[in-house]
This record gives C-alpha cells, sequence and structure tokens, in this order.
C-alpha cells in the first residue's frame, strides 16, 4: 500500500552558505612561502588558503549571484568579508576532503544531476539548457556541484559518523519530556520581574535554503516552513513535529537552544519572540541568510533562577516512565493522477474537480472512481490508505486531509506525487509508542549533537589551516589568470 510519505532527494543548487566550516593540516613556511610566492603574481588573489587562493572575483560572482536573486544586501560592504569567509572555509575542506581521497566520479555525477533534473520534472538536456540559460555554463555547474557533494560527504564522515547516542540518554530525554506533560501545561519556572534580566528557553525547527537558490526552491522552503507554523500552533510536542519533519526530509534541522539570555540569542530570534510567552510559538516564520525558522519559545524563567515550585512538585510526583502518547489517527482514500508528460496540472485538476462532482451529488462511488482511475497501489482497495497517524503522510497531502470532516471529499491537491482527491472515513484515537518516541529522542539528541560537534569541527579546521588575508576591499578589474 503506497502511503505517500516524504521522499527527500537530495537536490544541491548553486550558492552562497552551502559550505560551513573546514580545515586543512598545518602546512610548513617553505611550502606556505614558495606557494604564496606564485600567487602573488595572479591578478586579484583576495586570500591565500593552505597552497590554494580566493580571488576577488569568486567574491564578486557570488555577490552578483545573490543580487540576481534579490537578496538585500548590507550598503556598509561587510558582505565581501563574509563571503571570503565562506569562501576560505569552502577551500579548506576541499583540500582536506582531497587529501583524505574523498571522490565524485563523473558517472555519479551525472546520476546526481539526473535525479535533480527529475526532480524538477526535466530531462538531462532540459535541465543542462535551463542552467546554461542562467548565465552560466554547464562546466562551471558541475564543477561547484561535484565540489558541493564531496564537502558533504567529507563532512558527513568526519561528524555525523562520529556521533554516538546511548540507551541511557534516550531514556533521559524521554523522562524529561514526560515530566513536561505530566506538569498539565504549568509553567516550568518563575518569570522575570520587570525590568529584572531574563532567560528564554527557544525551541527551532529549520528549513535550510541556499540563499543563491531559485525562487521556486525558495518558495517551497517557505512553504514547508509555513505548513511547519501551523502544525507546531496545534496540541502537538513541537522537537516530536520537528523529528517528523527532518524524517521526512534530513536536511531539516530541530533543536532546543536551551536557556539563553537575550544578548545569547540570534538578533533575528529574539525580536521574532520578544513578547512570545512560555509555551507559545512565533507568530511568523523568521527568515535568515540561511533559511527559515520556525520557533517556539519552551519558557521563559528570572536569569539564573532555579526551577518553579510547579516544577518542582511536577518533577516529582510525576513519573517519568515512558507512556504511549494518545493521538488521533484518520482513515482516508484517494484517487491519485500522476504527475507526467502529457497531462498538465489544468487537466489533473479538472478531471478530479469533476470525479469531486460526481460524488457529492451520487451519481458514482469514489471506491469505484478509484479503483478505475487512481494510479498508485491503493487502488484495488478503492484508493484506502490504512490507518495514518500524523507525519506518515507528505504536509500537503495531511493537511488537506486534516481539514475534512467524515465523509467529506477535498478539492484537487498537489503533492510531489501527482494530484489527489481525498475523503477521510472515519477518526480515531490511537497512541504514539514508546519505541516511536525513543525513535524521535535519538534524532532530537542527534541533532543536538550534531550542533555542537560540528560547531567545534569547524572551529578546529580553520584554526588548523594557514590563511593570509591578501586584498579583499577591492572589487576584482579583470579575471584571474
Amino acid at each position: 500500500m503506497n502511503r505517500f510519505k516524504q521522499i527527500s532527494i537530495s537536490a544541491i543548487f548553486l550558492g552562497f552558505g552551502l559550505f560551513a566550516n573546514t580545515s586543512f593540516a598545518q602546512d610548513s613556511a617553505k611550502t606556505t612561502a614558495t606557494a604564496e610566492s606564485k600567487i602573488r603574481n595572479i591578478d586579484g588573489v583576495a586570500a591565500v588558503v593552505n597552497t590554494g587562493y580566493v580571488t576577488r572575483k569568486e567574491i564578486d560572482d557570488r555577490i552578483a549571484a545573490l543580487k540576481k536573486q534579490g537578496v538585500k544586501l548590507p550598503e556598509d560592504g561587510s558582505v565581501r568579508q563574509v563571503i571570503l569567509d565562506r569562501l576560505i572555509l569552502e577551500k579548506i575542506q576541499l583540500q582536506n576532503a582531497d587529501q583524505e581521497g574523498v571522490r565524485v566520479t563523473n558517472k555519479e555525477l551525472d546520476k546526481i544531476i539526473g535525479d535533480i533534473a527529475a526532480k524538477n520534472k526535466l530531462s538531462y538536456a532540459e535541465f543542462k539548457a535551463k542552467v546554461i540559460a542562467t548565465g552560466s555554463t554547464f562546466e562551471r555547474y558541475k564543477e561547484m556541484l561535484r565540489d558541493d557533494v564531496i564537502v558533504s560527504r567529507y563532512r558527513e564522515r568526519e561528524v555525523e559518523g562520529k556521533l554516538k547516542i546511548s540507551d541511557a540518554e534516550i531514556d533521559n530525554f524521554i523522562a524529561e519530556r514526560t515530566r513536561a506533560m505530566n506538569s498539565g501545561g504549568a509553567p516550568r519556572s518563575s518569570p522575570a520581574a520587570k525590568g529584572e534580566p531574563e532567560e528564554i528557553d527557544v525551541a527551532q525547527i529549520f528549513i535550510p535554503v541556499d540563499v543563491a537558490a531559485g525562487a521556486g526552491a525558495q518558495a517551497e522552503a517557505k512553504k514547508k516552513a509555513d505548513a511547519l507554523l501551523r502544525d507546531a500552533r496545534g496540541d502537538v510536542d513541537f522537537l516530536q513535529l520537528g523529528a517528523m519533519a527532518a524524517k521526512d526530509n534530513p536536511k531539516i534541522k530541530f533543536q532546543d537552544l536551551g536557556y539563553r539570555t537575550p544578548d545569547r540569542l540570534p538578533q533575528l530570534f529574539y525580536e521574532a519572540v520578544r513578547n512570545t510567552g512560555g509555551g507559545q510559538v512565533a507568530s511568523t516564520v523568521v527568515k535568515s541568510p540561511a533559511g527559515y525558522h520556525v520557533l517556539k519559545v519552551l519558557d521563559r524563567r528570572a536569569a539564573g533562577a532555579s526551577p518553579s515550585p510547579q516544577q518542582a512538585t511536577a518533577a516529582d510526583s510525576g513519573s517519568t516512565t515512558p507512556q504511549n502518547i494518545p493521538i488521533t489517527q484518520t482513515l482516508s482514500r484517494h484517487i491519485l493522477l500522476r504527475s507526467r508528460a502529457g497531462l498538465s496540472d489544468q487537466d489533473a485538476e479538472r478531471r478530479l474537480q469533476g470525479y469531486r462532482d460526481q460524488v457529492r451529488v451520487k451519481t458514482a462511488d469514489f471506491a469505484e472512481l478509484a479503483k478505475k482511475y487512481s494510479e498508485d497501489g491503493s487502488a484495488p482497495n478503492g484508493g484506502e490508505l490504512g490507518w495514518m497517524s500524523p507525519g506518515d503522510l507528505v504536509p500537503e497531502f495531511e493537511q488537506a486531509m486534516n481539514r475534512l470532516q467524515i465523509g467529506e471529499v477535498s478539492n484537487p491537491v498537489k503533492t510531489e506525487f501527482g494530484w489527489h482527491l481525498i475523503q477521510v472515513l472515519d477518526r480515531r484515537e490511537g497512541q504514539l509508542t514508546v519505541e516511536k518516541q525513543r525513535q524521535f529522542a535519538r534524532a532530537a539528541i542527534r541533532e543536538r549533537k550534531f550542533d555542537q560537534a560540528y560547531q567545534e569541527w569547524m572551529r578546529e579546521l580553520r584554526d588548523n589551516a594557514t590563511v593570509k588575508i591578501l586584498n579583499v576591499d577591492d572589487a576584482a578589474t579583470s579575471a584571474p589568470r
């Protein structure tokens, strides 16, 4: 039975911010001096990075790409230094990856490009033409894509592969969440008096998107963030919501930032939650250069305060034994028209609207229409999908389904699979099992550990590299020779 679980295809596009910090082993003074003496003769070098270099033209190209996407850049010129820093980190990562033997073959690269093209519903040739139409060469695109994949694999091996999570950590995480549920929603801490310093416990779900990505990628990320914000306003555990989103799309990150004073929160975050109470979700999605952030204030307390009496009582009296969590499950069925050549969105929507009208006036049965016209494995069962729990279905489908009353038929709904007509058959109260909670706990702990390990790894890489800044402030007057 096709349950339409979210499919995540790794689609890596050109742009600013895909690379994070990395490092290279310290070169000898003799090697560095020799390399630098040669590099100084190259026009427009902004920085020497170990035995390589970053040119001012590379900085100019990044700025031009951002402007082309409509990104508003600071007028004080500070963006050049920011981009230089990122380019330096890219060079370091690629140098390290090369030394460690991380490679991407031409065959692998063509397969990745084919996947990206398919994700955008294009043939390889059509995708190539689209890249060239942006003003870049396809060879340059492939070169930068190869670099992206190499760095991603290197980072995964160096950071993600070394994260260890014990059963005890998972048990403690679940116990903490159980105590929070047993507290009945009471504030966990005493709020700060007016004018007194406070600490804010903020959690986030982060949907990354390259600032130089196309308008379609930006819009898709914003749409996903808005959907998560709507879900977060409901009666759900915020971090479990993040875990489900990350399970569907591993690029999505979620984490509890812990108690922080306002000055230790990103300014964008603090402005978004300044007037948000404990247990409440920020009113809007926050846009940063790295992507979109859904924020929730888990608690606010006086700076340095100990747990409130309510929290202490809940911790003492409430059982921390893992429990199944009540959830609402939905039984639904659908008719799917898959996206394909020769079937436009307008035609698919028109056909499904016709089926909906027939069901509403009772001239046709939904199950019979599904058996005859639905283009998926559920068709022999009249389109029935079985009992679904929150997070089991792709967001667009689930959101449309959740708005329906029992027996009601939706308008046509588009997802990555195609166009759907949905009917809700029944709802029941189910349970999120302890085993499922352990999966969520492991994902949440992993994200928390990854953030810490990643930041430390970046610092080490940068500290161990030999970098000499030359002339970054001026724009290049000619291409590097």
